[in-house]
């Protein structure tokens, strides 16, 4: 896997969203609302999105529109529909797509599905404020989610619209890290540290680390290896997670929750630092599958007619609007789609 280069310019691509059937509890209507979940770790609070099924009423907004790719309708401020909804926390990439709207493409469809999604922004990771330094500091992203769990159970317009006990984790690139992490894997420092010593697991990365002029062994990575789990989660879905080789491995036999996993690429084709077959096979209540015509960048929107070639132009760096052959990028989502909303509604619905 590449991760992005960046320019301020590219920085707001984001990922659209395809319909599907609405499963049991769903709405027709999807609202979308902005809420903030205060991080002491930080020092400032996060933009939260959330999206949640919605009555009739509010104002017709597109999400994450850009130059390159298609937006993703929903209704701001909508009335919630009535009832108790499972909560899916939802944890954005890193570079192009590092914004919360960036995943609007699969939280809508979640959310017409019957689930109340929340995505923080991982401060740093995306947008023109992005800091390679803040990007690599992966053990924040956790404590992001916990902070944005906090929230909404907090929150007067959701809590009484929460099952508390039903709440899952999906995360897709660097959000599939912080995937793993909340849901028990410790980081190893050391292999932090070591990760841009060469350009073997991620050159487009540790290009972008070393020209911002970060030395990874002189950061405090002592964070890192902390416990960022959080008992409240009950599932977990990490999609192309990444990166997975700075973890402590003998941590996942530690994770308590299911996990499922999922691959972008064909096997022996899945970049090392996104492989997580063998990982899957650590993990107690763990499955793994892929899907062997999509790539890494099937995670982004689909793209507009000579998206293709205005990356290029703008020196973009990453074939930003290429799968892995076969199927179109609209027919690749309706799969991960289907497969997220029924592994969330056997995991979290079936249950109630």
């Amino acid at each position: 896997m590449k991760l992005l280069k960046i320019s301020i310019a590219l920085s707001i691509i984001a990922l659209s969203a395809l319909m599907v059937q609405p499963a049991s509890g769903a709405s027709d209507n999807v609202g979308v609302r902005q809420i903030s979940a205060r991080s002491e770790e930080r020092g400032t609070n996060l933009d939260v999105t959330v999206w949640y099924p919605a009555q009739s009423g509010g104002t017709s907004v597109t999400l994450g529109e850009s130059p390159f790719v298609t937006g993703t309708s929903a209704m701001r401020d909508s009335p919630i529909s009535e009832g108790r909804f499972p909560l899916i926390l939802l944890s954005h990439g890193a570079g192009l797509a590092g914004y919360a709207q960036a995943v609007s493409w699969i939280a809508t469809p979640l959310a017409k599905a019957g689930f109340v999604v929340a995505a923080p922004n991982h401060p740093g990771n995306g947008g023109p404020g992005r800091s390679a330094a803040e990007t690599m500091k992966l053990w924040l992203r956790p404590r992001d989610i916990t902070e944005t769990l906090n929230a909404v159970e907090k929150d007067a317009f959701f809590r009484e619209h929460i099952d508390n006990d039903e709440t899952g984790i999906l995360g897709l690139s660097a959000g599939g890290n912080t995937v793993l992490s909340i849901a028990g894997a410790r980081m190893d420092p050391k292999r932090l540290a070591a990760y841009c010593d060469t350009d073997a697991l991620n050159a487009s990365l540790c290009e972008w680390v070393r020209q911002s002029g970060v030395d990874l062994h002189t950061m405090d990575l002592r964070p890192a290896s902390r416990d960022n789990e959080d008992k409240r989660i009950r599932f977990a879905m990490a999609i192309d997670p990444a990166p997975v080789d700075i973890f402590d491995f003998k941590t996942f036999s530690q994770i308590s929750i299911p996990v499922e996993i999922v691959n972008l690429a064909q096997p022996g084709k899945i970049p090392v630092t996104a492989d997580a077959s063998e990982i899957a096979k650590a993990i107690p209540n763990a499955s793994y599958s892929t899907i062997g015509d999509a790539s890494h960048f099937s995670m982004f929107a689909e793209c507009k007619p000579g998206a293709s070639d205005m990356a290029e132009a703008e020196k973009v760096g990453d074939p930003i609007c290429s799968d892995g052959g076969g199927r179109t990028r609209g027919e690749i989502h309706a799969q991960l789609i289907d497969m997220t909303i029924d592994a969330f509604t056997h995991a979290l619905k079936t249950s109630r």
